[in-house]
């Protein structure tokens, strides 16, 4: 099997149903790890859900584990460019020749899956393929990122040393539930006997789910919110933000290119969880401070200065989308922004484009073409944004759709490309090929 079978086969496998009653059927993925020998239980791991965050808080404690000397793997969902993302040691992809070999080794664990829980789906596929991976490349560590939910989902077959929760917002509600207190109880669900929680969930009732679970399972509560963890001192540069982050056990002076209010917050999260780490595990506070100090994460508010300015920001619930808006206002108060948007059609797009047209903008709506994935119509998101007392126009193809922002922008104004991952991914590789 070569890497673009190993895609055919991945993609052909994209378009399942997901349901509240049974999101990645947990019962499979045990079944199916086992098959494979349960190469999860071969080397420790980090837990990381959350409505939003997640990803840059896992990549955070990731690049802070190999700052400290040790081989990390590092699992986040959803890729930006290719597959092979899913599954990275040290921040290196799997190359395509090993990715396409370790499918074709699980294979035969597929088939007698198949037989007894029906086909592992391609999130499933993707992830177990990660975790054989890290066991065969003997990481010292992995931090695996929560796909949805955290009860029922794939990732839930590990048993972490220390498990952390992000935040809570509205997202999946179809899957997870309609209130704040149902989707907390889903995420919560990565709580295990023994393991440290760590939770920066700031809405109080949200909070108040996850620490009535974590008793009942008798996981220690770690409170990493605001008042807890505290994020001071604060100054915003050109493309650096400085921050101080105290916790009870150490002061921690942070620079970082990861530019955002939200990504201050993450930080303090990743750090509170490296605190919870066993000793031999655990990087010292200068490597920390080091790690954050290189780490840029791709598609979170990555700014390329210009006439205009071009962001790059996967904003695809609301939760993403008001930190985004708070983090343009702090970095640009006194400029105009044109939003060239597409949007999931499973997602809420009132209300994230009622989060962007807080700010003074204008919209360029359009869409994207994947696989198993349906976006919104550019004419439906424009009547929506009507609907609000937004103004904006529609172009079908997203290359065009930026170029028509560019063309329009003035050149004081910010582009900010939001809303779908692929979206972003796209118009972002797009960017890095023309610029």
């Amino acid at each position: 099997m070569d890497f673009e079978a190993a895609q055919a086969y991945l993609l052909a496998t994209i378009n399942e149903t997901v349901s509240r009653r049974m999101p990645y059927r947990l019962e499979r993925m045990r079944a199916f790890m086992h098959e494979l020998g349960d190469p999860q239980d071969r080397y420790p791991t980090v837990h990381v859900g959350g409505t939003s965050g997640k990803g840059s808080t896992s990549t955070m404690i990731a690049s802070a584990l190999a700052r400290g000397g040790k081989r990390t793997g590092l699992h986040t969902k959803p890729h930006l460019r290719s597959m092979t993302e899913r599954a990275r040691i040290d921040d290196i992809a799997v190359s395509e020749e090993r990715f396409a070999s370790l499918l074709d080794e699980m294979m035969p664990a597929i088939e007698r899956t198949t037989q007894g829980h029906g086909r592992p789906t391609y999130y499933e596929t993707l992830l177990a393929l990660t975790l054989l991976y890290f066991a065969q490349e003997k990481v010292d560590i992995a931090v695996v990122e929560v796909g949805l939910g955290g009860r029922l989902d794939g990732t839930n077959v590990i048993v972490p040393v220390v498990a952390a929760i992000t935040s809570i917002g509205f997202d999946h509600t179809d899957v997870l539930g309609d209130s704040i207190e149902e989707i907390a109880l889903e995420k919560a669900g990565i709580a295990k006997p023994g393991v440290p929680l760590v939770v920066a969930v700031d809405n109080e009732a949200a909070f108040e789910v996850i620490a009535d679970e974590a008793r009942r399972v008798g996981a220690p509560l770690v409170d990493a919110r605001a008042d807890a963890i505290v994020v001071d001192n604060v100054r915003i540069e050109r493309e650096a933000q400085h921050f101080d982050v105290v916790t009870p056990h150490a002061r921690y002076s942070i620079e970082t290119r990861m530019l955002g209010s939200f990504q201050r917050r993450n930080a303090a999260t990743a750090i509170a969880t490296l605190e919870e780490l066993p000793e031999g595990l655990r990087p010292s506070p200068a490597q920390i401070e080091s790690a954050l100090a290189e780490l840029l994460i791709p598609g979170r508010m990555e700014v390329y200065p210009g006439h205009p300015t071009l962001v790059f920001d996967i904003a695809h619930n609301v939760e993403k989308a008001e930190q985004l808006v708070a983090s343009l206002r702090e970095r640009y108060d006194d400029r105009r922004f044109t939003f060239v948007v597409a949007i999931g059609a499973s997602k809420d797009a009132a209300e994230i484009l009622r989060a962007f047209a807080t700010l003074p903008a204008n919209f360029v709506f359009t869409s994207f073409d994947i696989a198993g994935r349906e976006a919104m119509s550019p004419m439906r998101l424009m009547r929506i944004a009507e609907s609000i007392g937004a103004s904006g126009r529609s172009v079908g193809d997203a290359v065009e759709a930026l170029s028509v922002a560019r063309r329009s922008a003035a050149a004081n104004d910010v582009i900010v490309v939001t809303g779908s991952t692929f979206l972003v991914a796209m118009l972002r590789e797009w960017w890095l090929v023309a610029a």
